[in-house]
């Protein structure tokens, strides 16, 4: 599933290849702060593949709950490539807040999902930080998924205290 990804970013990624989901990058824009990602569709994945499909009432479609997930993992993928973050150098990142979320059409089998992650606000610290992001999951001309979220970045030193999470947003 994760056969076009870097296998350094696999291997930093804090998720084992089945919980990646994405399966390529495709465009890393340092200056604008932006990340393109693509998301495979097909019946096998995590959630999808457990639906009790009905054609009418419940058509097979990628999980809305799997692709707040994903938002996660290309939040991820942003730091990784963007920000220069290691999971292995003891930076980790969590969601923080969805501030939005709307879901504008079911995502069915097929086609990939073309995801456009940006930053519209970033605090950086020596240990810290806060990063807001704009997602657009698109799947050929369709807009899906749209999210306004923050995520938090921090870096963990054996010996010494962690940072707080409550402390991250202020």
């Amino acid at each position: 599933m994760t056969s076009e990804l870097e296998p350094s970013f696999v291997q930093d990624c804090p998720y084992g290849p089945e919980g990646i989901i994405i399966d390529k990058i495709l465009d890393v824009d340092h200056d604008g702060s932006r990340i393109l990602a693509r998301m495979p569709c097909h019946d096998e994945l995590p959630i999808t593949r457990t639906q009790r499909v009905h054609p009418l009432f419940h058509p097979r479609h990628v999980s809305g709950g799997l692709m707040v997930h994903v938002t996660g993992i290309v939040g991820f993928a942003h730091a990784y490539y963007v920000l220069g973050l290691r999971h292995a150098d003891g930076w980790i990142g969590y969601g923080a807040r969805i501030h939005s979320a709307r879901f504008h059409a079911i995502a069915g089998p097929g086609e990939p999902i073309l995801i456009d992650c940006r930053t519209t606000r970033m605090r950086k610290g020596a240990r810290r930080v806060l990063g807001r992001y704009s997602f657009r999951f698109t799947q050929g001309d369709k807009l899906v998924y749209e999210g306004d979220q923050t995520a938090m970045f921090m870096r963990i030193v054996e010996g010494e205290a962690p940072v707080a999470l409550d402390e991250l947003s202020a």
